[in-house]
């Protein structure tokens, strides 16, 4: 029974591994350059292909802090099923894999594995970005404020179905502007 729960587990894990690297999917290029500490902060989720975990988000909002070793604190803060639902957070931890542009990090959710992250898009102003996968499975806009204007989300929808997502798998996250 052991050793049926071991081949079980092992099997699960490389599956899950598999589903995380950023092998498999053609070429996503990331943003020349990301500067870390203007990065850092709260970010509003706009829209996303959701994750099993992101099913049924209100509020939701990513979180970065630099850590003295180099690593991202990550806050991932939504109410669940409405925007008076029950809180939940989760805390991944950030690794930036290639540092000449600090735009390509793993996402760990669970040790050892470490999910692709990609910035692929980054207003000047730090204002909004869109994080990739390579794999084109899941994708997330993200902006300073909990609502972008119309016309700017329409541009960003265009990107990522050029980048070779399905986007009507795209879902707006609802968010409540904070007081």
């Amino acid at each position: 029974m052991k050793t049926i729960l071991t081949i079980l587990m092992t099997t699960f894990l490389l599956a899950l591994a598999s589903g995380c690297t950023e092998e498999g999917g053609a070429p996503m290029d990331t943003v020349e350059q990301v500067d870390l500490q203007r990065f850092m902060g709260d970010w509003y989720v706009i829209a996303n292909i959701p994750t099993f975990l992101e099913k049924e988000v209100y509020n939701a909002v990513e979180s970065y802090a630099l850590n003295p070793d180099g690593t991202i604190a990550t806050t991932f803060s939504f109410n669940k099923g409405g925007f008076d639902g029950p809180a939940k957070q989760y805390h991944p931890v950030g690794f930036i894999r290639d540092t000449t542009t600090n735009a390509l990090w793993g996402m760990r959710f669970i040790w050892p594995i470490k999910a692709d992250f990609r910035i692929v898009w980054l207003e000047p102003d730090y204002s909004i970005t869109v994080i990739g996968r390579a794999k084109r499975d899941y994708v997330w806009i993200m902006a300073r404020e909990p609502a972008i204007p119309d016309a700017k989300y329409e541009e960003i929808v265009a990107f990522v179905r050029d980048l070779g997502y399905d986007t009507t798998k795209l879902q707006k996250v609802p968010q409540r502007p904070s007081s």
